[in-house]
């Protein structure tokens, strides 16, 4: 009897931890493509599973940082997918490439025209950023997710440091540290450095060249006023013999 009590205990335990921990394998999460540096570009992945048996996802919102907005936001078309770009007025513009914006992306949508994402399956939904925060160590986008059968999934709980993770946490981008060159290639002042170096490397060349030239032709001037100075030296010994 008090192995049947353990037994039946243990099998309603396991089953509260697999309840517990199934939505955590059904989150909307985000991923970049390499890296995300802070400051530069970069292209994230939303992955967006389907936890639901009899419903398929048929659309998905993306909500930027207010408190961090990106002056590009580009997402990838993605065939059964219809995209939509909501962009709202900044209190403060951003400056990009020198010029002023004073607008940005505020939320990406995409609405399913086909099937959308089936039991059992998944989707990513590629965006290009930029550029990205240099003042901050994570960005978090709020996300909502549809069901065919109208069902909605806000993943915009915010994680609390010390606790423990939300029920539907939103999904966290993580910022590595800033590159030298954002962008990847080599900057104007050290292009101008360099052109400078190969400049001067070329001067130093030909004044070289013009030097040794130089030197050798007062040296020739030098042996033939010599051999002019032997000859009549000589011929007079000769007369005078």
């Amino acid at each position: 009897m008090k192995a049947s009590r353990i037994a039946a205990a243990t099998v309603v335990a396991g089953s509260a931890v697999l309840a517990l921990s199934a939505p955590a394998f059904a989150h909307v999460t985000v991923q970049p493509e390499g890296t995300a540096a802070k400051g530069g570009y970069a292209v994230v992945d939303f992955k967006v599973p389907n936890e639901r048996d009899d419903a398929s996802t048929t659309k998905i919102e993306v909500n930027l940082p207010a408190e961090h907005p990106i002056a590009s936001v580009m997402p990838q078309p993605l065939p059964g997918w219809k995209i939509d770009i909501t962009k709202s007025k900044l209190d403060k513009p951003l400056t990009m490439h020198g010029e002023k914006i004073d607008e940005a992306v505020t939320k990406v949508t995409w609405t399913a025209d086909g099937k959308g994402i089936e039991p059992g399956y998944f989707q990513k939904f590629p965006v290009s950023l930029g550029a990205l925060p240099e003042d901050a160590d994570q960005l978090t986008f709020k996300a909502i997710q549809t069901y065919s059968d109208k069902e909605i999934v806000r993943w915009i709980e915010v994680a609390q440091k010390g606790q423990d993770e939300p029920e539907n946490p939103a999904p966290v981008l993580e910022l590595s540290a800033a590159a030298d060159d954002h962008h990847g290639s080599v900057t104007p002042a050290a292009d101008d450095k360099a052109d400078k170096s190969e400049q001067a490397a070329s001067d130093d060349s030909d004044g070289g060249t013009d030097n040794t030239a130089r030197v050798l032709g007062v040296a020739g001037i030098v042996i033939g006023i010599a051999g002019v100075a032997y000859g009549v030296l000589a011929g007079r010994r000769r007369t005078a013999a």
